[in-house]
């Protein structure tokens, strides 16, 4: 099923930016922020990149999606219902369960938390990242010269501020599916 999806993707003209896992062993262990997310688009092309990469991700997506229908063959895609509703899901404390439990698996995760524009980014992932003392990689989709894939990694500092900046200066290079909705500019260009 993932090879179909791949396959799919790229005759739809997308190009994929994939490091070996060799060179960059971190991926099979991390947090994944992609950003700009606009579309559910952004969903259907980054999937096919985790799947092409050969990580093991487990992909964060809102718990409207899964159903009686859908629910069997998301889980199998490697995507984990949340309810954005409920402040006491203890999403991250799973999250971080999850990750030192398996050190063959990376966390998903859109840090703007929903499509609609928003000014800054939630920070649930960099909690994730920080208790279970993993990287952030972040991943991107470039609508504008359809290509995908993973950029730098971040290791924290525990500054929030400034790491997330440094997230929203990689990110503001590239064009979403519906550029109106990436509302978060770095501080530099405001």
């Amino acid at each position: 099923m993932r090879k179909i999806w791949i396959q799919l993707v790229k005759l739809c003209g997308w190009h994929f930016e994939i490091p070996d896992l060799k060179d960059r062993p971190e991926l099979r262990h991390c947090v994944v922020a992609v950003a700009p997310h606009t579309a559910f688009a952004d969903y259907i092309v980054g999937a096919a990149v985790l799947y092409a990469a050969g990580v093991n991700p487990k992909i964060m997506v809102k718990k409207e999606f899964f159903n009686f229908f859908t629910r069997r063959l998301l889980l199998h895609l490697g995507l984990v219902p949340v309810d954005r509703g409920n402040r006491h899901n203890d999403l991250v404390a799973r999250a971080v369960r999850t990750l030192k439990e398996d050190d063959n698996v990376c966390i998903v995760i859109t840090p703007e938390a929903t499509r609609k524009p928003v000014k800054r980014f939630k920070r649930g992932f960099y909690e994730i990242a920080t208790r279970a003392g993993v990287p952030v990689v972040l991943g991107f989709m470039d609508f504008k010269n359809k290509r995908a894939g993973y950029g730098p990694t971040i290791y924290l500092t525990g500054d929030y501020e400034a790491d997330v900046e440094r997230m929203v200066e990689f990110f503001d290079q590239f064009t979403p599916r519906h550029p109106e909705g990436w509302a978060i500019r770095p501080k530099k260009a405001i």
